[in-house]
C-alpha cells in the first residue's frame, strides 16, 4: 500500500478475485477494468456493495478510483474491489481504520471453493453405497 497525498493504493481479495485498486481524489468515478463500475457490475446489490465504504468513512464522492480484477466471477471480483477500496481507505487514515474493520470492511472473506477429493465425486459427495 502507498500512502501518498494524491493516490492511495491497495489489493483486495474474495473467493479467487484479486483486485488492485488506485484511489486519487476527484469527483467519484469509479472505473473497473476499463468500464464505468455500473456497466461492469450491473445488479443493484455490486452497485451498493461498492458505495458502502465510501458512505461508512463519511468519503463519498471524494476519490476516483481505478480498479483492476481478475479471477473468479462477478460477485467475488466485486467483494475483492470493496476490500481493496477499504484497505486504501485505512491507510489513508487511522480513524477511518477503526470505523472500517468495526463495520468488517478490513476483514478478508476467506470463504473458498472445498477442493474435490480423490476417488469421490465431488467435495463433499460420495458414490452411491450398496450393501449387496
Amino acid at each position: 500500500m502507498a500512502k501518498d497525498t494524491l493516490s492511495l493504493a491497495a489489493t483486495g481479495r474474495r473467493k479467487t478475485s484479486v483486485a488492485r485498486v488506485r484511489m486519487t481524489e476527484g469527483a467519484g468515478t469509479i472505473t473497473v477494468n476499463g468500464l464505468e463500475s455500473d456497466a461492469y457490475f450491473n445488479t443493484a446489490l455490486q452497485q451498493e456493495l461498492l458505495k458502502k465504504p465510501f458512505e461508512t468513512a463519511g468519503v463519498a464522492g471524494k476519490y476516483d478510483i481505478v480498479a483492476t480484477v481478475s479471477g473468479g466471477g462477478k460477485s467475488g471480483q466485486c467483494g475483492a474491489v470493496v476490500h481493496a477500496v477499504a484497505r486504501a481507505l485505512a491507510g489513508s487514515d487511522d480513524e477511518l481504520k477503526d470505523v472500517l474493520k468495526k463495520a468488517g470492511f478490513l476483514t478478508r472473506d476467506a470463504r473458498m471453493k472445498e477442493r474435490k477429493k480423490p476417488g469421490q465425486p465431488g467435495a463433499r459427495k460420495r458414490f452411491q453405497f450398496s450393501k449387496r
